[in-house]
């Protein structure tokens, strides 16, 4: 327990900065303390060599480093003697001074140094070579460091990091302690630099109570935005009262006033869908208007009509030596017409092949084609199927990532994309922010191909875009449905769409690529997974229990959930060994020749990728760690798409073993290989389209384990969770007129 741990305290004087993570202030530096060197680690953010520190933590051995001191609270103090200034000057802490000035101006004022430089920076005119113009930069640096300081004092008492700190400093500037103080919930907004939940600590922690609006519109913010994780972009306001007042423990009437009080003050957006009232807020109300109003005006200005005569798409397939059946070519043709178009179908039904008869189309009008999808992984299995190049949704917009974490796209609507068509694929894994961005960066005259299978999950992230412009009627679909007759052979296609119309899939062949092995236990289903993934399919198959099998799950809990399964596949796909390096932190172990997964967005990690770097790794991004060195506090891990990465051991928490992952995890990838055990899947998950969505991951095995209550229970049950959003509305409402699936405009 926490509280019987027992802290210590040293002071000293920094004598070097051994090592600094610019992203999340990860420290090493060396302390002179009585006479003796000390190395200490921990969060130090805008620390200097010189620089007096009490720090606050506990020793421990580094294997490689040996006795080292683990930091959890530090105090700073500024130099007080001339020798102190000289150091601290001279270590480039303070911009426009380097060794030589900083002798010079500690010989010429001593003990004073720092008051001159705060308080009276005309006189260090006098030092040959500074200018009044750049002793006033010296001084509002200096100034500025100290203002970050007293932030850090100020805030860590309310159990903020000292990263939160900087970031925090960054928002609200010099006056941040005050005005926490009087609002804490500030932090809790948009920018989400701490959780609902720990501003309301801080707020219990306050001599004085910040006002009840405050804490009013929070809450009833908190319960929209936590609710973007269920992929809701708003919600009825008949949940959003009884759920803010049950939160905060005040009446259905206070929280009906601070919501029309939030409404007046646009902190807070009505919608009406259905002749019923719906919440949501601005930045994601300004996201879904954004869509719909682009989508409409692409329908209604659209690109230039061009006619794909029949002879013409006869003459592409003499040159592909291909078939197009009569949906294909519908495809084809619609997108010759402009605007936009959604391609939809699902497995087996010839969507890869629609797309390269569109491509084949334009370049022979020798049009400038882009190709893309949401994930590393989708877009390189986009490139493998079509023969393009494809290109991350992020990567073609050119992101860049502000220190707020908020991406930057260089290509927007002032520097649009430089493209005839976009061929957009995987959409229904797209959420809402990063559509509107990607439509933005579209520029008129520009057609938009929408490919997508709109039976699988929706997104991760909120919002249900490819599931509403089909719903809405205002965008020509085409929706490939024939199966051809190769893939008709194949038990993972026709069991795939029997499961999606609700009928029952085969399950008794004993030949084929789809089996079921009922295990009603959970332990014996997870042991046959286990048996299975290690040994089963590797010496019949000659599979690859970590590169072509991928265990998909439900659930994360349970006997047959990810985090149970990953422990045992780990212990018998890459058991311990003198050879392999590991790390052990928060519960997780990680070892060379782990399969991990990367849990959430991060945008400050650095890649290489052969000649190519960039940086920002997303929530998703499988990889394999091929070294760990606890020394340098790093792991080096491979991703699947090619990005070669140097991870900070610091970070690891966004780290996961990926041996199983969940279904929603899995979307935009194929496995050569899938299991899916569902003998202990909680009830809420029993539903077609997860079922679907993890047998259309597999390409050439899929094996369920577990209950057949359970699979009839997935079969039958229609009623995935329902997903509140705008945008269906929005699109109908905009449109005039509407466009069903397949009419030409």
């Amino acid at each position: 327990m926490q509280s019987d741990i027992e802290y210590q305290q040293i002071t000293g004087i920094v004598e070097e900065i051994v090592f600094q993570n610019s992203a999340n202030s990860f420290t090493v530096l060396d302390v002179s303390s009585g006479g003796e060197l000390i190395t200490a680690v921990g969060e130090l953010p805008e620390i200097s060599v010189g620089e007096k520190v009490v720090l606050t933590g506990m020793w421990d051995m580094h294997q490689s480093f040996g006795r080292q001191f683990r930091v959890q609270r530090f105090e700073r103090y500024m130099p007080d003697t001339a020798a102190q200034f000289l150091k601290y000057l001279s270590s480039g802490a303070i911009k426009g001074i380097g060794p030589k000035t900083a002798s010079h101006i500690v010989e010429r004022f001593g003990d004073n140094t720092f008051n001159v430089i705060e308080n009276e920076p005309e006189r260090l005119t006098v030092i040959k070579g500074i200018s009044k113009d750049r002793a006033e930069k010296i001084s509002a640096e200096f100034k500025k460091q100290f203002a970050v300081r007293t932030v850090i004092l100020g805030l860590e008492k309310y159990g903020l990091t000292p990263s939160e700190c900087i970031k925090i400093f960054k928002k609200l500037g010099v006056n941040a302690v005050e005005i926490i103080e009087e609002n804490p919930y500030i932090l809790c907004g948009e920018a989400e630099i701490i959780s609902f939940e720990r501003a309301e600590k801080i707020a219990s922690e306050l001599e004085t109570p910040p006002m009840p609006k405050h804490r009013l519109r929070a809450g009833i913010s908190h319960i929209i935005r936590y609710n973007l994780f269920n992929g809701h972009t708003c919600l009825p306001r008949k949940k959003v009262i009884p759920l803010c007042s049950e939160l905060l423990e005040v009446s259905e009437q206070e929280s009906e006033d601070a919501a029309d009080e939030m409404i007046v003050n646009k902190m807070l957006i009505p919608f009406n869908i259905n002749e019923k009232e719906f919440l949501t807020l601005p930045d994601i109300y300004d996201a879904e208007k954004k869509i719909a109003e682009k989508i409409s005006l692409f329908c209604k200005f659209s690109a230039s009509d061009m006619n794909a005569a029949d002879e013409e798409i006869d003459r592409i397939e003499r040159v592909n030596d291909i078939k197009y059946e009569s949906k294909q070519r519908e495809a084809i043709k619609l997108s010759a017409h402009g605007g936009i178009l959604v391609l939809t179908g699902g497995p087996g039904t010839g969507k890869t092949t629609a797309v390269k008869g569109i491509i084949s189309f334009f370049e022979r009008k020798k049009m400038e084609i882009l190709l893309a999808a949401p994930t590393g992984r989708a877009a390189k299995r986009m490139s493998e199927l079509t023969g393009y190049e494809a290109k991350t949704i992020h990567r073609l917009l050119e992101v860049e990532w502000s220190e707020g974490d908020k991406p930057n796209f260089k290509r927007n609507m002032q520097n649009p994309l430089d493209a005839d068509v976009i061929i957009l694929d995987e959409v229904s894994m797209v959420d809402i922010f990063l559509f509107s961005h990607f439509l933005e960066a579209v520029k008129f005259g520009c057609r938009v191909i929408l490919v997508g299978d709109s039976d699988q999950l929706p997104a991760v992230g909120a919002g249900n875009v490819l599931g509403d412009i089909i719903a809405s009627g205002v965008v020509p679909v085409v929706r490939l449905t024939e199966i051809f007759r190769q893939a008709r052979e194949s038990l993972i296609v026709t069991n795939a769409h029997d499961v999606i119309e609700g009928r029952e899939p085969v399950l008794d062949a004993k030949d084929n690529d789809f089996f079921f092995m009922r295990r009603d236990d959970p332990t014996a289903a997870s042991n046959t997974v286990s048996e299975l993934c290690c040994k089963r399919l590797p010496k019949a198959y000659g599979y690859s229990p970590v590169a072509d099998i991928q265990v998909l799950c439900p659930s994360r809990k349970g006997d047959c959930g990810t985090i149970n399964l990953n422990s045992h596949l780990q212990s018998v796909l890459n058991p311990p060994d003198e050879k392999k390096s590991e790390y052990k932190t928060a519960g997780r172990l990680f070892r060379r020749g782990d399969k991990v997964m990367q849990i959430k967005n991060n945008y400050d990690i650095p890649w290489k990728k052969g000649r190519e770097s960039g940086s920002g790794l997303f929530n998703g991004d499988i990889g394999i760690i091929k070294d760990i060195s606890i020394k340098n506090e790093y792991m080096q891990i491979v991703f699947d798409d090619g990005k070669e990465v140097v991870y900070p051991l610091a970070q690891s928490s966004e780290l996961e073993l990926a041996y199983a992952v969940t279904v929603h995890k899995s979307q935009g990838s194929e496995y050569e290989a899938v299991i899916m055990p569902i003998a202990d899947a909680p009830p809420k998950l029993l539903y077609r389209n997860l079922l679907y969505t993890a047998i259309t991951r597999a390409k050439k095995l899929m094996i369920i384990v577990g209950s057949r209550a359970r699979l009839d229970k997935m079969v039958e049950n229609n009623m995935q969770n329902k997903r509140y959003s705008m945008l269906k509305t929005m699109l109908t409402e905009n449109s005039g007129n509407k466009i069903m699936s397949g009419e030409r405009r």
